[in-house]
């Protein structure tokens, strides 16, 4: 399997009220990152619009329904539509993440968590390794953000990501917001989260904001907070340079906000690079 090469730039995902700015070449970031269903189309509109936005700028495919963690395997179907638009894109790299999100009838729409067992890593690996010689390249997987657990767990979620990671040849997209809420919301320590992951398979990271509560909400419509943005330090000074977006679904500011604060991501990795070699 193709292994993924590292990308140190610093990105937005590409959402509708930004669509001029992106097309017009106008935003100041260095790759953009879309939802991969949708533009899986034949043609029209959408698919247009992401060809365009491709001769300016780089492009992520970060799908939602792959379902990886499905007991009755993954859509080939699905995956083919996926591969034809990866073909057309040429993207930087394809993601997805760790879930389940549907059945054979039906489609949640949402990001179901998984029991972290060894029968259903197995299943995980299967499907990756299935996913990933459908699409012909290696693949990044997200870690979630969780609200619950299972009795049967017999790992911790980060040692779930590595032994797949390993399994499979996937590399990982690690959220630091999602880690950042599930650690809060089951008692978890984020910094050893973070150190147990295997740093070498980390390509992307994301940076996003969250809905505060006796549980923390994953909610992508606020601005990174002071915790997220220390814990990102933390990523970096671990995992080193790599590839970072941030996330804003609702609640969308003007462009120039986003920048702004994608700015400060680039401030901030910078200042943790440099003190990783004056160290």
């Amino acid at each position: 399997m193709p292994t993924i090469a590292p990308f140190q730039g610093f990105g937005l995902g590409m959402r509708r009220d930004h669509y001029p700015q992106f097309l017009g070449g106008e935003a100041h970031v260095d790759f953009v990152e879309v939802i991969s269903e949708n533009f899986m189309v034949d043609g029209g509109k959408p698919l247009d619009i992401l060809t365009r936005v491709r001769r300016n700028y780089p492009v992520i495919l970060h799908g939602v329904s792959l379902s990886v963690g499905s007991a009755h395997g993954v859509d080939m179907a699905y995956l083919s539509r996926l591969r034809r638009l990866a073909d057309r894109i040429d993207p930087l790299w394809v993601s997805d993440h760790l879930c389940w999100t549907s059945t054979h009838a039906h489609n949640s729409h949402d990001l179901l968590p998984l029991p972290l067992t060894q029968e259903t890593l197995d299943v995980v690996c299967a499907n990756v390794l299935r996913a990933q010689d459908a699409l012909g390249r290696a693949m990044l997987f997200e870690n979630p953000s969780s609200y619950c657990t299972f009795p049967d767990d017999d790992m911790a979620e980060w040692e779930f990501l590595a032994a797949m990671a390993e399994r499979t040849g996937c590399f990982l997209l690690l959220d630091v917001n999602n880690v950042f809420v599930s650690a809060h919301n089951h008692g978890w320590d984020a910094r050893r989260y973070i150190d147990r992951l295997p740093h070498d398979r980390i390509r992307q990271i994301h940076l996003a904001g969250h809905t505060q509560g006796p549980l923390l909400i994953d909610t992508h419509d606020q601005p990174v907070c002071d915790d997220v943005w220390a814990l990102f330090d933390y990523a970096v000074a671990r995992c080193g340079p790599v590839a970072t977006m941030i996330e804003r679904d609702g609640n969308i500011p003007p462009l120039e906000e986003l920048e702004a604060e994608l700015d400060m991501a680039r401030s901030r990795a910078g200042a943790t690079g440099k003190a990783m070699v004056a160290a």
